[in-house]
C-alpha cells in the first residue's frame, strides 16, 4: 500500500505553508530544502517529473514552484504581474 502523497497533495500543502507566518514574516514567498521537501512527500529521492507535476498543481493555483540550484522556491504567480515588460524595440 503506497502513502506518499500525491504531486496535487503536495501542492496544497506548499500552498497552505505561503499564508502562514514563519520565518519572521506574516505570509509570502519562500524557500524549502530537499531534505524538508522529501519528509512532505515522504521519498528518498525526488525525480524531476515529480517536480514538474508538483510546479503544475502549485500553478494552477496560482503560485509558482521553481527548482533552484539547491533549494526550491514558493511564490505567488501576482508577484509577476508588476515586472517591466520587454518589447520588440528594445530586442531590435
Amino acid at each position: 500500500m503506497n502513502d506518499r502523497p500525491t504531486p496535487y497533495e503536495i501542492a496544497c500543502k506548499l500552498a497552505g505553508f505561503y499564508d502562514q507566518p514563519f520565518g519572521g514574516k506574516q505570509t509570502g514567498r519562500y524557500r524549502i530544502s530537499p531534505k524538508i521537501l522529501r519528509r512532505l512527500t515522504k521519498r528518498r529521492r525526488i525525480s524531476d517529473e515529480f517536480v514538474r507535476l508538483v510546479a503544475e498543481e502549485m500553478y494552477e493555483m496560482g503560485y509558482i514552484f521553481t527548482a533552484m540550484e539547491s533549494f526550491y522556491v514558493v511564490s505567488s504567480a501576482r508577484t509577476f504581474t508588476n515586472y517591466r515588460r520587454l518589447s520588440d524595440a528594445q530586442i531590435n
